[in-house]
């Protein structure tokens, strides 16, 4: 077969048919398997098998330029605990990110008041905003958390707030469930938390920070890890939902085997003109 003519063929097609295949599941989702890794699993379980009911500590320590990955995973995480009727306390240590992550929780808290289960702010959930100092303020937590952050997000003074009342450091929290962009971020809270105050913790991360974090997995640092939008979708896969992290993991993939195609295409032209020189 002479595949000469796809040396001349124009790019823009190429473009044209990987921009299909990624938005094309976007628009109407492919399905196709997605098989939850251990890591994932770890995740899932690790709040699975908190008690009903339990306070837990999830810092969002991301801002816009990676909601596609960790949006996703940051909304599976808080229905899982909402529908075990956990109260939920969030923070952000990125100064980008305060806004976008309370629009997320505040996204699933609507759901839920949508569906019957209504959500009331300041009892079942709280969102203490940004504050500036990393590390620092991982430590000062430890001290006690209404102290570092005396209003939240939303001006409320924080220890005026039913569910603030119950919770004095890390002691109040069974889990810390972190969702991490990169610095400060999972490895910090592993450092300054985990290593010091004991406290177990779970971490939702980008692609490109999970090689990182997996020797904390290893070592029992972390209970579970969930790496980017592949991680994403394999977490709604075991919580029975299908949501964006799994329509773009169906673009994604199409994306992958159409690049992998052109690749080996590439070089049977180029082994099929140099086999045709030789001869």
């Amino acid at each position: 077969m002479n595949l000469a003519f796809l040396e001349k063929l124009d790019r823009r097609w190429l473009f044209l048919v990987l921009g299909i295949l990624v938005l094309g599941p976007l628009l109407h989702p492919i399905g196709l398997p997605v098989f939850p890794s251990e890591p994932v699993r770890q995740f899932h379980d690790a709040i699975a098998h908190v008690p009903d009911g339990s306070r837990i500590l999830m810092p969002c320590d991301y801002d816009p330029g990676s909601r596609p990955e960790l949006v996703p995973m940051n909304k599976t995480a808080l229905r899982q605990l909402f529908r075990k009727h956990c109260r939920v306390v969030i923070l952000n240590l990125w100064p980008g990110g305060s806004l976008l992550t309370d629009q997320t929780l505040e996204s699933v808290a609507q759901e839920f008041r949508a569906s019957g289960h209504p959500l009331v702010y300041g009892v079942d959930y709280v969102d203490l905003g940004y504050k500036s100092g990393n590390e620092a303020v991982m430590v000062l937590m430890g001290q006690g958390i209404a102290a570092t952050f005396p209003r939240d997000m939303r001006g409320n003074v924080t220890a005026d707030l039913p569910l603030m009342r119950e919770i004095s450091n890390y002691s109040s929290f069974p889990l810390l469930v972190n969702i991490s962009a990169g610095t400060p971020g999972t490895k910090e809270w592993v450092q300054q938390v985990n290593s010091r105050f004991h406290l177990p913790m779970v971490s939702g991360c980008t692609a490109v920070s999970a090689p990182e974090y997996y020797p904390y997995l290893q070592a029992g640092q972390l209970r579970g890890l969930l790496g980017g939008m592949a991680g994403a979708a394999e977490y709604e896969k075991l919580c029975g939902e299908k949501g964006s992290a799994t329509q773009g993991m169906d673009g994604q993939s199409l994306a992958h085997v159409f690049i992998a195609v052109c690749i080996v295409l590439g070089n049977v032209i180029q082994w099929s003109k140099r086999t045709g020189a030789r001869s």
